[in-house]
């Protein structure tokens, strides 16, 4: 049995109602819920939380999906609270036990007392900006990937719980033009392929 964790960080404020993050979130949940030998849950943090329930999601998932907006080139304070909570909450609980330094080595090892080792995760992120943004000389981001540049600290924080990162699907200029049939295509298109190997006996 393979169980997956969807966390659906999308939120309503200012000009932004969450539902794109929602629409992909279920697209998500749809594609796995009738599987054999697959369990998943959901939580849509704008619902609210138990901090201590999310622990244990967190270390019952053989996968975590995070869904989340980019507000101002981070998370959305809603979710970075979350993230916040829930991990605080984690210490010594199975998220991670320490720092992974000793007293005698105090300058390395740094980062290595995660606890969530085996398990692995996969993120989406949603932009206004566009995808040449990233990867054309000039443009704004100086050629760095999301995942390289703006989501680093993200990356390294669930690299801190011993989580393995998957490939994850960024999806551009989502204000202006947003294609939701096509970029829900594209995305459980990527979803298939990413899983094909890990959930093999099920999508045969």
């Amino acid at each position: 049995m393979k169980k997956i964790l969807i966390i659906n960080a999308g939120q309503h404020f200012g000009h932004s109602g969450g539902k794109y993050n929602d629409t992909i979130a279920e697209a998500t949940f749809d594609f796995f819920k009738d599987m054999d030998d697959v369990e998943v849950q959901m939580t849509r943090i704008a619902d609210g939380y138990d901090e201590d329930e999310e622990v244990r999601k967190f270390v019952w998932a053989d996968y975590i999906i995070y869904h989340t907006p980019i507000w101002w080139f981070q998370l959305p304070f809603e979710f970075k609270k979350y993230i916040d909570v829930v991990f605080t909450a984690g210490h010594q609980k199975g998220i991670y036990n320490s720092d992974g330094r000793s007293s005698k080595h105090p300058a390395i090892n740094y980062g290595t007392g995660g606890a969530l080792a085996g398990r692995k995760y996969l993120l989406t992120t949603s932009w206004n900006a566009p995808q040449t943004a990233f990867t054309l000389p000039g443009e704004f981001f100086q050629e760095r990937t999301v995942d390289d540049g703006p989501l680093f600290g993200f990356h390294r924080m669930n690299a801190f719980a011993s989580l393995t990162k998957m490939e994850g699907f960024h999806f551009h200029d989502v204000e202006k033009n947003a294609n939701m049939a096509q970029d829900k295509a594209a995305y459980l298109k990527h979803l298939g392929e990413v899983f094909a190997k890990e959930l093999e006996a099920t999508l045969c």
